[in-house]
């Protein structure tokens, strides 16, 4: 049994496109790509048998990029039609490589020496993220990467951070020094003066212990800032 004009013809349509796409993106690489068709390439491999293009165009219209979409909650990302299971795992999967691969970067060399990748792998983990997380980068004597941790999750707009519990846990896995750095949901990363506050809190209890508080990062969508680079501690 043969399927009818109508139907062969969408399949051949989609086949095509999609042999096409891949092409384009082996011979120009991601950056000739618009967001909506680097998504799509994503979702081919969740959805094998249909036109993926108008759902990739409704998830950038709803989540603003490429970066939002793969870091939107999985709930938020199920409101939209035609989004399931395998979709949500597909994009999850694509953030937590990219996640994977940035913290490697961080660990290659000294962190104070790579601050480049240290941005990079913090605007991935977290710049796009819909609550607050308030994240710690423990370094040791030679300013390499022990371990990179998230302490606290919060809301919208505030993340409760206790400082004996950050330089308990500084002391626990034996870090010299550490990285403070925790995201704007709202997109703009100028520090509040409650987070200057908690900072300075930091630094005072962690001093007298022999550990340094190299720096605070805030990331949002709009950017980043270091309360280092702006003098504020």
């Amino acid at each position: 049994m043969t399927d009818p004009p109508g139907l062969a013809e969408a399949s051949a349509h989609y086949i095509g496109h999609r042999e096409r796409l891949r092409e384009r993106f082996r011979q120009a690489g991601a950056d000739a790509l618009p967001d909506y068709e680097l998504l799509e390439l994503v979702l081919f491999r969740a959805v094998p048998r249909a036109d993926v293009k108008p759902l990739a165009k409704s998830l950038i219209d709803r989540f603003g990029s490429f970066a939002e979409v793969v870091a939107a909650a999985p709930g938020r990302l199920r409101e939209v039609k035609g989004v399931g299971d395998a979709i949500v795992t597909e994009l999850k999967l694509i953030g937590a490589a990219v996640e994977r691969v940035t913290r490697g970067k961080v660990r290659e060399r000294p962190v104070l020496s790579s601050w480049s990748a240290v941005l990079a792998h913090c605007r991935a983990a977290m710049a796009f993220a819909e609550q607050e997380q308030f994240r710690i980068l423990f370094l040791d004597k030679r300013n390499q990467l022990i371990l990179d941790e998230v302490q606290q999750r919060g809301t919208v707009d505030h993340t409760p951070v206790y400082p004996r519990e950050v330089v308990k846990r500084a002391l626990e896995v034996a870090a010299s020094a550490i990285i403070l750095v925790h995201n704007h949901p709202s997109g703009d990363p100028t520090p509040s003066n409650a987070d200057i506050q908690m900072t300075r809190t930091i630094i005072e209890v962690a001093k007298p212990l022999g550990i340094e508080v190299h720096d605070h990062i805030i990331v949002g969508k709009d950017g980043h800032a270091s309360l280092r680079g702006l003098r504020l501690i």
